[in-house]
């Protein structure tokens, strides 16, 4: 399982590094697998607001979205997930992305012949998840802006 320090911080004071940090817990009892730095696997990957979502000319399954990613930047996007709908939160792979631990470089590429410019994300595909059952869709909150990057967003 994996825990994010920030859990850890919710429920105790945390005034150390992380490794000393993870030496403690494997002293009192605690098995630690490994650390991973998670925010870096997300350098590229922002929030993002669905503006508008159309039916792919090519395909069935297919829907070209239009995503503002912030900075005045919208991005068309080509999403197959169910899930997908129109003023959602999302994350947003841009390109360069790494995702998947580098096994998917995030291009701009045509999908049937549309062109796509990222890829909205589930939680699976950012290493947050083992399995995802479609895109992350995130609640509004106060901390949230468009074109954030996703490490803020998910500590």
């Amino acid at each position: 399982m994996k825990i994010p320090i920030s859990w850890l911080k919710e429920l105790v004071e945390i005034n150390t590094d992380i490794n000393v940090l993870c030496e403690r817990l494997s002293n009192a009892g605690f098995e630690i697998e490994g650390i991973e730095d998670q925010s870096q696997k997300l350098e590229s990957v922002v929030i993002g607001k669905i503006k508008s979502i159309e039916s792919h000319p090519n395909a069935d399954k297919l829907k070209v979205c239009y995503v503002d990613v912030g900075k005045s930047q919208s991005k068309q996007i080509i999403c197959g997930a169910k899930n997908v709908q129109k003023d959602a939160l999302v994350l947003v792979a841009q390109e360069g992305a790494s995702l998947k631990d580098n096994q998917l470089v995030i291009k701009e590429t045509k999908l049937r012949g549309v062109l796509s410019q990222g890829m909205i994300c589930s939680y699976e595909e950012i290493g947050q998840e083992d399995k995802s059952d479609g895109i992350a869709i995130l609640e509004e909150s106060n901390n949230i802006e468009i074109g954030q990057k996703a490490s803020k967003y998910l500590s």
